[in-house]
């Protein structure tokens, strides 16, 4: 890989996980392309010797990867219930009003602004995704279907925007010019505003061998330390850092304009601690990091083949972009998985992109009645299991692939 790092523009490059040829992990195919071709591009990702941003290269446009999206977050309760207590916490610590402006960089199909425009705050959403902004419309709203960096930011500045709370969930790492991006949220900050991003944690990443969350639409992986980099680069200072329990360990960043002397929370040096405690400050420790992705693999294939021998009907719950790395890399398809079934209707009626496998609505468990299913999604793994207590009737057991295969009965 001869690229410079999308940060610091080093190119000191050490591999950090190469999950092989993979497709892109929301192209779904239509079943009229079954037996078409579809791209493959190396799933390779590097951590910089110079500042340490684990990245991928860029292969793909953000039109691409974006322009059409089959993820939509208001299908996870556990989900909106998140962010309607965040929208709670924020408007009672912030004293938001009407007269408040909050903005949502890719705010998906409404999932969180809907919580503050119950509260009759100003909201604005950014949302390139025509298919999932229309969503977010007809929610009443407003949304702008465009892709956010400093043009963007200046645009909105321009016609007399400014955000009192500025937040982003699950975007950072989806950015290919991480620069743009955050100096776009410098510039879009209200005077005594708050940003607020939350991000999958790459110490949790590598803990829980979470290999399966690197996919070409992650451009970049996060710890505090690079994150924090970054944000002071473009004269942001995180002034708080939290640990959160979604996708499998994340952390919530509250940044405001340094050249407002925030006050720094004691949150800040005590996961910087942790992380360095980790060894997240050694090349070395991301060196090994692969080795343990090995043997995930092969212990999850051990375990379905074992299955299969023994004539056990598997079939899969949820078709996540995670569940695309894992499957692609694990060479696992319908020799294994008969079907998986997922709650959005946009995925029901395709198939997973290279392994082919179909997907359809979860009443579909209900009539075929599969031993085992493997919950894809296992960082909703007790929500899934919870909601398909009534496949224990007939015997049936989960299998959870990550951090390591187990069955759960």
């Amino acid at each position: 890989m001869t690229s410079a790092c999308r940060f610091c523009g080093s190119r000191r490059r050490e591999s950090f996980a190469d999950l092989g040829m993979s497709p892109l992990s929301n192209a779904f195919v239509n079943p009229e392309n079954a037996c078409g071709m579809e791209p493959f591009y190396p799933l390779h990702a590097f951590v910089c010797g110079a500042c340490l941003l684990v990245q991928l290269e860029e292969f793909s446009s953000p039109d691409e990867l974006f322009g059409e999206y089959a993820y939509l977050s208001s299908y996870s309760g556990s989900w909106l219930e998140h962010s309607r207590n965040f929208a709670e916490r924020m408007c009672a610590q912030l004293g938001l009003t009407p007269k408040s402006k909050v903005v949502e960089v890719a705010s998906n199909d409404g999932y969180l602004l809907q919580y503050f425009l119950k509260e009759n705050i100003d909201v604005l959403g950014i949302e390139p995704a025509k298919n999932v902004a229309k969503i977010a419309l007809e929610k009443g709203i407003p949304t702008r279907t465009i892709f956010f960096g400093a043009k963007t930011a200046e645009q909105l500045v321009f016609e007399g925007i400014r955000a009192d709370l500025l937040v982003g969930n699950n975007v950072l790492a989806h950015v290919p010019d991480i620069n743009d991006f955050v100096r776009g949220l410098k510039l879009l900050l209200a005077p005594g505003g708050l940003i607020s991003l939350e991000f999958p944690h790459l110490l949790r990443l590598m803990e829980q061998n979470q290999f399966d969350t690197i996919y070409h639409e992650h451009f970049s992986y996060f710890s505090l330390a690079t994150a924090r980099a970054i944000l002071e680069f473009h004269g942001l200072s995180v002034v708080k850092a939290e640990e959160l329990p979604s996708h499998g360990g994340s952390l919530r960043v509250f940044a405001r304009h340094a050249e407002e002397s925030p006050e720094i929370d004691g949150s800040v040096d005590r996961l910087l601690g942790v992380e360095e405690d980790f060894g997240l400050k050694s090349v070395k420790t991301y060196a090994r990091f692969m080795e343990r992705v090995r043997e995930t693999k092969r212990a999850l294939l051990s375990l379905l083949i074992e299955l299969r021998r023994s004539n056990r009907s598997i079939v899969a719950y949820g078709a996540p972009a995670k569940a695309n790395t894992l499957l692609n890399y694990c060479g696992i398809g319908i020799d294994f998985i008969d079907f998986t079934v997922d709650k959005n209707p946009q995925k029901q009626g395709r198939l997973l992109p290279g392994v082919r496998i179909p997907v359809f609505s979860p009443e579909r468990i209900e009539e075929i009645k599969p031993d085992y299913i493997v919950v894809l999604p296992w960082n909703l793994k007790d929500e899934i299991i919870c909601q398909l207590q009534h496949v224990r009737r007939w015997g049936c057991k989960f299998i959870i692939p990550i951090p390591e295969a187990r069955v759960e009965p």
